[in-house]
């Protein structure tokens, strides 16, 4: 007869000990910085941002946007978006 289930219990309460006496420690998140970008043509422009697949929606001219800095990159080839910060 097997006596699997021992084996199993004490491993169990071997690694819920170990759990318990570890201390992880989580990184903090990253702040997301990002950049604001003024609309400066004539109709709505939609935009997804090539990393975050963000969509940035600038309905008319004048319109800002916070953009992610991991978009940035991409957004900064559009010559109708202007960087204002």
């Amino acid at each position: 007869m097997c006596n699997c289930g021992s084996k199993r219990t004490a491993f169990s309460k071997e690694t819920h000990a170990d759990s318990i006496n570890t201390k992880r420690k989580i990184p903090a998140p990253t702040p997301r910085v990002s950049a604001s970008f003024e609309y400066i043509g004539k109709t709505a422009l939609t935009i997804i941002g090539n990393v975050t697949g963000t969509r940035y929606r600038f309905s008319s001219t004048g319109n800002r946007q916070n953009i992610d800095q991991r978009d940035i990159p991409g957004i900064m080839t559009i010559p109708v978006l202007k960087k204002v910060s």
